[in-house]
């Protein structure tokens, strides 16, 4: 059943209809990242699994938090508490940025004794910046607020509180830069090649009479210059460029290997030299003279040795040695094994990845 899915899965991906890959599919714009906001806080209403009176780091600041409600307390009344936990917080603000009254998810971790959150409920707490500066206004980024939901019940001392955070000033992003900015390629997707062609495609289809707009500067980073007359409303020039489609490229011979799932994707075309591999679990037989096949009497072989030269040139691709071992149902922890193994020997020549 797994086979046949598998097998679906193949066609429907070789049977689809092809579409261009853009700019905008394998880079992303300079300034487009995420940011982190951190604070420290309270979570209330625990059934007797907060920090407890011995942990003074957390009931300290509850005696604070009291007094500024003026219901001044001592740590020492506050003793026998055990339904408070002093907790980490954190959240992380979307790539593309965030405006004053955006809700933001809050990831709550206790720092303390407290064995569990389940039930609590996080009193309203400044987050702040990722060093733990305020704004320019000496304000908090953002308040925090709101129930604990436990996402893993065998880690009930980590919870979210799902839109917690009420972002209290406008972070955009800055995309722009002296009329320029970066185009970032995706790590999977960053070679010279590859940027040199987006940096072509665009001066091609952008530049006026061979105007050179973009270069490549690294593997990584193509830098482009707006035209003068569309930098007061430079947003129909990016989203052109985002748009414009990126030529089919040979894509590098890599093989990326999970080991804990026994996952092997390969990519480009990866080459294998003149080799003979044994390993064990390996059995193809032969039976001489060949039987005529049928349902009742088929024709089983077993050998323990599988010889690649199947371009006959000196040489074999690894999806023949693939498609070899599936012939014969190797496992796939055994076709790791052996992949590996090649790599080691410098007969893979490709790069390996392993997870």
């Amino acid at each position: 059943m797994r086979r046949a899915l598998l097998g679906l899965i193949a066609v429907i991906v070789m049977a689809g209809p092809a579409s261009a890959v853009k700019v905008a599919d394998i880079t992303r714009l300079g300034g487009q990242r995420s940011n982190v906001l951190t604070g420290i806080g309270l979570v209330f209403g625990l059934k007797g699994t907060g920090d407890g009176g011995q942990y003074s780091a957390a009931i300290r600041p509850l005696a604070e938090m009291l007094k500024k409600l003026s219901d001044p307390t001592t740590a020492l009344e506050l003793a026998n508490t055990q339904n408070v936990a002093l907790v980490n917080i954190t959240a992380t603000l979307p790539s593309n940025g965030v405006r004053d009254g955006d809700h933001i998810d809050v990831y709550v971790s206790s720092v303390g004794t407290a064995t569990s959150l389940k039930g609590g409920r996080l009193f309203v707490s400044p987050m702040l910046g990722p060093t733990g500066q305020l704004t320019r206004e000496g304000l908090p980024f953002a308040q925090a607020e709101g129930p604990v939901i436990l996402e893993d019940s065998s880690t009930p001392t980590v919870g979210v509180v799902k839109g917690g955070a009420v972002m209290e000033v406008d972070l955009p992003q800055k995309y722009i830069d002296n009329g320029k900015f970066s185009l970032i390629l995706d790590d999977p997707s960053a070679s010279w090649t590859t940027a040199y062609t987006i940096a072509k495609v665009i001066n091609d289809s952008e530049g006026n009479n061979g105007e050179l707009i973009a270069t490549a500067i690294d593997p990584k980073n193509i830098i482009v210059t707006i035209p003068m007359l569309e930098r007061e409303r430079p947003d129909s020039f990016i989203s052109r460029v985002e748009r414009l489609p990126v030529p089919l490229l040979p894509t590098e011979a890599r093989v990326q290997i999970n080991e804990r799932t026994g996952t092997m994707i390969i990519t480009g075309d990866v080459e294998i030299s003149p080799v003979v591999i044994t390993h064990r679990g390996l059995s193809i037989s032969t039976v001489n003279p060949e039987p005529v096949p049928s349902v009742r009497n088929p024709v089983v072989t077993n050998k323990d040795v599988v010889a690649l030269d199947t371009v006959g040139e000196g040489g074999a691709r690894l999806q023949d040695l693939v498609a070899a071992l599936d012939r014969i149902k190797v496992p796939p922890e055994d076709r790791i094994t052996i992949v590996k193994e090649l790599y080691k020997t410098g007969k893979l020549h490709a790069k390996l990845i392993v997870e």
